[in-house]
């Protein structure tokens, strides 16, 4: 199931401590995950960042919208319980609780629209994202817009210049191993359907076989084109291969791949090498770093001095 967002835990949250008893940060997260239906493997889903779960990420804002609306409050780290506000308003049982309801409280508005003047105030969005979100989707569409651009300033390139990217792309993923011959990643093009080879590990006891084609953004591979890259590979004795274009697969295509067991044979189309391009920063340079501070639970420990 879709990760609820933040403001749709409003009343779980506030249900969980409805006894009126102090409860464990876990034992809440634990309790709304069930009050909602979130399974075990739903909240493994990691933000794009990889560095937190999406789940975790969304019960943080909740936890902290409440408390700044004060409907709840924390006694002691990573422990919280429901105020008098919070009982009040469960009690009242609204039909929703979301961003535009918790404007009713001083002390959310005040959080809320940190302006000045009321005529500044922002419209508040019931349904907005969580500040980590908003930064996630900014990410995500200028990758998009980037990897668009990545292809696009491929396609501009001469047929020789894809060989060469191909090479530059494994190494930095590290491949080609540190042998004074790893220059020869790829090898003489045309060589019965491979284009060129590389070592998996350092000393070259494995090897990869490639294919690399640069066709048209639009043009669609399909399983016929697979085949022959496989019947390439069996007549090298190969057990590993590669396929990278700036095109696309047909689904005919990827499954028949991913039904090859004495060949392993990986489809890289245009999207995952752009995709490649900027995580292994070829063909990109950083404009600017944005850096996400949280709190260093260690230095408020109990043992600091």
């Amino acid at each position: 199931m879709t990760i609820p967002k933040y403001h749709e835990m409003y009343r779980p949250f506030l249900e969980c401590l409805k006894d009126g008893q102090p409860h464990k940060n876990k034992e809440v997260k634990e309790k709304v995950a069930a009050y909602m239906g979130i399974t075990e493997e739903d909240r493994k889903e990691l933000l794009p960042s990889g560095r937190q779960a999406i789940f975790v990420n969304r019960i943080g804002w909740t936890r902290t919208y409440l408390k700044k609306a004060g409907l709840i409050d924390s006694p002691s780290r990573g422990v919280f319980v429901i105020t008098s506000e919070g009982s009040k308003l469960l009690a009242e049982n609204p039909d929703v609780i979301d961003d535009r309801f918790l404007m009713r409280y001083e002390a959310f508005r005040m959080f809320a629209r940190p302006y000045s003047n009321e005529k500044d105030m922002p419209t508040v969005n019931p349904s907005e994202d969580t500040p980590q979100d908003v930064l996630d989707n900014a990410f995500n569409m200028i990758n998009a817009s980037l990897a668009d651009d990545l292809l696009s300033e491929i396609m501009k390139q001469p047929p020789s210049f894809f060989e060469v990217l191909v090479v530059k792309l494994l190494e930095k993923m590290g491949y080609g191993g540190s042998l004074k011959d790893s220059s020869d990643v790829v090898g003489k093009s045309g060589d019965e359907g491979i284009d060129g080879i590389v070592r998996e590990d350092k000393l070259g006891f494995s090897l990869i076989y490639i294919q690399a084609k640069r066709w048209e953004l639009d043009k669609t591979i399909g399983r016929p084109e697979i085949q022959k890259f496989v019947g390439a590979l069996a007549g090298q004795g190969a057990t590993k291969g590669l396929f990278i274009t700036t095109a696309q697969f047909t689904k005919e295509a990827l499954v028949y791949a991913n039904k090859q067991h004495t060949t392993k044979v990986i489809l890289v189309d245009g999207v995952m090498l752009s995709k490649l391009m900027i995580e292994y920063n070829l063909g990109v340079a950083t404009e600017a770093i944005y850096e996400i501070k949280r709190i260093d639970s260690d230095f408020f420990s109990d043992g600091n001095d």
